[in-house]
């Protein structure tokens, strides 16, 4: 397997591309975004016109898109399903919920061609690292076959069931546990600036203490900022528990820690902040405690 179509190099796609380049694979890459597609050129990709065009002869076609909808409108209405050979593998890395996926996968198997459902966790600093965590669930004999392009973008490759859906499954248990864990470092700093504590000292002893976790030492410094660089958005949780809540109501699973942490996340975007990164969470608990952010 050495051709593969690359449909979405944003933040995480875009270094996920550039990876399967530079360990020897054939990378054609669609994006309505003119300057992902120059920066994925210079490292050695190939830029296409169309989903259909990258689709064209790939061995597979690789979805890293935002959300279920745009990957059906990838493969469906932009015509990449078509444009694969037959036999070919639809990858899935986006976040979707598990009932989409199956409907998708249903199609393109309808269409001749092979699914594997793999999204991926570890942010824009795996995906530029190549160290993400991959859950694929897809048949053994095409898991197999699609490991060594997981291998070029990923440490740890999972192969978690043989049923589409399973993959997506896992990732909104992984998401809930990522989101509440931003919110609750979110709530944490909020109390100690309304009862004036140094939050850049609560920041150094909570890291090395039994509180810490990877997401407090990942967000935790970018909360302490105005306006940091975004590495993921607000939005991107307000998709993602969404999915997660919608498959707890699909399950009749009660979710309520993730309910509260969606609310945060959601009020946030509310005011106008969900393209801001997700540590930007805090100005929510900042504004329901009527505090102010600490310069």
């Amino acid at each position: 397997m050495k051709k593969i179509a690359f449909a979405g190099l944003g933040s995480m796609g875009l270094p996920m591309a550039k990876n399967l380049v530079s360990k020897g694979f054939n990378v054609q890459g669609c994006d309505t975004n003119p300057k992902a597609l120059e920066s994925f050129c210079a490292a050695g990709g190939t830029a296409a016109a169309t989903a259909a065009e990258a689709a064209t002869g790939a061995d597979a076609l690789l979805l890293m898109v935002v959300n279920a909808a745009q990957a059906e409108a990838v493969l469906f209405g932009a015509g990449a399903l078509d444009a694969l050979p037959a036999n070919a593998i639809v990858c899935l890395m986006a976040t979707c919920p598990p009932g989409s996926v199956e409907k998708i996968a249903e199609r393109v198997e309808a269409a001749g061609k092979r699914f594997v459902d793999a999204p991926v966790s570890g942010g824009t600093a795996g995906a530029t690292a190549g160290s993400l965590t991959i859950m694929a669930a897809t048949a053994t004999p095409v898991f197999d076959e699609i490991k060594p392009v997981f291998d070029g973008m990923g440490q740890r490759i999972f192969h978690v069931g043989d049923k589409a859906g399973q993959g997506a499954t896992f990732k909104a248990v992984n998401q809930l546990l990522c989101g509440v864990h931003i919110a609750v470092v979110a709530e944490a700093f909020a109390l100690a600036a309304k009862v004036g504590v140094n939050l850049d000292i609560l920041l150094e002893i909570m890291s090395g203490s039994a509180a810490s976790s990877w997401m407090l030492k990942d967000r935790g410094p970018r909360m302490l900022k105005s306006d940091p660089e975004v590495s993921s958005a607000v939005d991107i949780f307000v998709k993602d528990l969404g999915i997660v809540l919608d498959t707890g109501r699909e399950k009749k699973t009660a979710l309520p820690i993730a309910a509260v942490a969606h609310q945060m996340f959601l009020a946030a975007s509310g005011r106008g902040e969900g393209l801001a990164d997700d540590s930007q969470v805090i100005r929510s608990y900042y504004a329901v405690n009527g505090t102010r952010k600490p310069a």
